[in-house]
């Protein structure tokens, strides 16, 4: 029975052994989804949102890996930060596939994960920051060092990326900003791989598990279509457009249509971290001058997009014009305008003044006195009466000078003679 049992206890180490072997010769996959994130379009405060709930989940499902499918030509660096921090928070491996590029904020989120793997034709970085003052220089630059240097990448490469006085004469001139191409990326060991699609990229990385694609809320797509130039510029327009067919009309329709014109404009702008609440306070202050009005406008876009903010302020003139002059020949009259202006409506008892014009040339005399005006009898007919400025004592002759609708001048016959 001791025999039989070393013997069991024997096979038992031997099988553990070879296990261990084996386990170290050919590690598992891991069993978990392929959390997939779309980094596409402006980088903003919606696509914070979203990489934040990604990676939380991937925490929680124990997800193979976290990819990011990444395709910006930047953003707001405040997002850029956040999602760098939510990148560096997750419990899973993390990828970042850039299919064509990843530039200003998009660099930096790409340089946040633990693998970066581009396609052919791709590039990276040109994140010189709006404004490039020395302040904002300095810290964007020891942003990407710093992430570049927690994945073990060359410090000084992402540096340059932000810097211009960053030298790097292997892969730029002097005083340029670094953009890398993929083989230049490969070559400098910023990209660990080149593939020239996301399966293909992940599986280089040994990840062959379910895909399982993150999806904005519908409060995120909503504030990332409205922040766009287009959209901005339709949303403004009809606010305009509202505002002034109330004034046209004062049914309430064409207020309450504006309202919510505006409104989406401006709270979407503050949901997507464009903003914050002042330029809400500018905007109501706007209906007290323009000019407020437009500073509103330019602060919702965020001074680093001013010249989105002109192009969406351009689109919403231009139609404004085009809709207030058509509207101009179809609704000619102003409610508004009718309130506030008198206008009279005569109605069907209203009688217009009498007409003498027949009395032109007639004499007849004063019954009261001319001072100059006063009651005259002209061709039996009593009538009020004015001289050219002569007193005139009644009883006195006189004859019609000239009639001026209801006015009758007259002069003493006296000065005829």
């Amino acid at each position: 029975m001791r025999k039989l049992r070393l013997a069991f206890f024997g096979v038992a180490l031997l099988l553990g052994f070879a296990s261990a072997a084996l386990a170290f010769a050919a590690p598992a996959a891991p069993s978990g989804e392929v959390l997939v994130v779309p980094i596409e379009g402006t980088v903003d405060e919606g696509m914070a949102h979203l990489v934040q709930r990604a990676v939380d989940q991937a925490n929680a499902e124990h997800a193979s890996a976290l990819v990011l499918d990444v395709n910006t030509p930047g953003g707001l660096v405040s997002a850029a930060f956040e999602i760098r921090d939510a990148m560096f928070s997750a419990k899973v491996p993390t990828v970042a596939y850039v299919s064509q590029r990843a530039y200003s904020a998009g660099a930096l989120i790409t340089l946040s994960a633990q693998k970066i793997v581009m396609a052919p034709g791709s590039s990276i970085g040109a994140a010189e920051p709006i404004p490039n003052d020395p302040k904002h220089v300095s810290a964007l630059r020891a942003e990407f060092a710093s992430t570049a240097a927690r994945n073990h990448r060359d410090p000084v490469l992402a540096a340059a990326m932000v810097d211009k006085s960053v030298a790097a004469p292997a892969y730029k001139a002097a005083g340029a900003i670094l953009s890398l191409t993929d083989d230049e990326a490969k070559r400098a060991h910023i990209a660990d791989a080149i593939e020239p699609t996301l399966a293909d990229a992940l599986a280089a990385e040994g990840l062959r598990g379910t895909l399982a694609h993150a999806d904005y809320t519908w409060g995120e797509l909503l504030a990332r279509f409205a922040t766009s130039p287009e959209v901005s510029g339709i949303l403004l327009t009809i606010g305009v457009l509202g505002l002034i067919v109330e004034i046209q009309t004062l049914h309430g329709i064409g207020g309450a249509v504006a309202v919510v014109a505006l409104g989406l404009f401006f709270g979407t702008h503050v949901y997507a971290g464009f903003s914050n609440g002042v330029v809400i306070a500018l905007a109501l202050a706007g209906l007290l001058g323009t000019l407020a009005l437009v500073a509103a406008v330019v602060l919702a876009f965020g001074l680093a997009f001013i010249f989105v903010a002109v192009q969406a302020i351009s689109i919403a003139i231009v139609l404004s014009a085009i809709v207030l002059f058509l509207s101009s020949r179809v609704f000619p009259e102003s409610a508004f305008f009718r309130r506030i202006a008198f206008v009279g409506v005569q109605g069907p008892e209203y009688v217009a003044s009498r007409d003498f014009s027949d009395l032109a040339g007639k004499t007849g005399f004063a019954t009261s006195y001319l001072r100059p005006a006063g009651v005259a009898s002209i061709d039996g007919r009593r009538v009020d009466v004015l001289t050219e400025g002569d007193f005139v004592q009644a009883g006195s002759p006189i004859r019609v000078n000239r009639v001026e609708g209801a006015r009758i001048f007259v002069r003493p016959l006296a000065e005829e003679k």
